[in-house]
């Protein structure tokens, strides 16, 4: 079973790339963030496209803002759309669902950005993450924690820690929420295949930081014990950053029990020119 998690942002415009995209990895499960649109759209503009390659759809959407979908080909049961007792901002946002596809509870989420540390926005992420975390103790053994979590686990997914201090996604408070997720006792499967890889999911789309691979890794799945064990491939989908018209995210593939594409990694293709220097590197919105 493939199982992938894709930050879209904005499926309006990655639908010329997302279809063939589809077609071309043949993911069993697919969970989608920042989709942009409310449900009915993505039902009307997409449904009968999804449905004709054989998956099934449960939507959260959004207009404008958010929205999060899981699409499966192995049954999708038991749905639940947001998180219980989840906080808002000032509303509850379209940021999290999850159902059972093929025996895994499966949760597609997109995490509150932040902002800034010590904002009101930061602090709800930090009660959003918390949420999150009562919902999957909640949940059964068999689970899959999808999608872009807008934190980077450690120094080593960044590509230059100098670069993100006093930022979001790399505090440690924030570290420590993903820390307590992971306590329930899943498994980041990227990084368990790659510990030692320099692996990114996220590029900002300026001052060429894709070309200079200088990335985060905050696009995450994180499986539980059972579900772990039967990984044979994870890896990063960096082609489908490239070309025209991309997301700013690229998806990240996880293979249970087999892997069509054998056991890749972690990035597909590998940066055809990383970069040797990244100390004197800063964000693009601090210049």
């Amino acid at each position: 079973m493939r199982i992938a998690t894709w930050n879209v942002n904005s499926i309006k415009v990655r639908q010329p790339r997302f279809l063939p995209w589809l077609d071309q990895r043949q993911p069993d499960v697919v969970c989608l963030q920042e989709l942009k649109v409310t449900t009915d759209w993505f039902w009307n503009f997409l449904g009968d496209e999804l449905e004709s390659r054989g998956y099934e759809l449960a939507v959260n959407g959004e207009p404008q803002w958010n929205g999060v979908a899981i699409l499966s080909k192995v049954g999708l049961e038991s749905v639940a759309v947001g998180l219980p007792d989840q906080p808002g901002f000032p509303h509850v946002e379209a940021r999290a669902i999850s159902a059972v596809c093929g025996g895994i509870r499966v949760h597609s989420l997109y995490v509150p950005n932040g902002r800034e540390p010590d904002s009101d926005h930061y602090n709800y992420k930090l009660e959003w993450l918390a949420k999150l975390r009562d919902d999957v103790q909640a949940g059964p053994g068999n689970a899959l924690v999808c999608g872009d979590l807008n934190i980077a686990p450690t120094d080593a997914d960044v590509f230059n820690p100098k670069a993100f201090i006093g930022q979001t996604h790399v505090t440690v408070p924030e570290r420590n929420a993903l820390r307590d997720l992971q306590a329930l006792g899943l498994h980041d499967v990227v990084r368990d295949r790659w510990p030692n890889e320099k692996v990114f999911s996220y590029w900002d789309y300026r001052a060429g930081m894709f070309h200079k691979n200088l990335g985060m890794r905050i696009d995450l799945i994180l499986a539980s014990s059972p579900v772990a064990q039967r990984v044979q491939a994870a890896w990063i989908d960096r082609e489908a950053r490239k070309g025209t018209g991309p997301s700013d995210h690229a998806p990240v593939i996880v293979d249970l029990d087999t892997a069509p594409d054998g056991d890749i990694g972690p990035m597909v293709p590998p940066p055809s020119a990383p970069a040797a220097r990244t100390s004197g590197v800063k964000l693009p919105q601090s210049k």
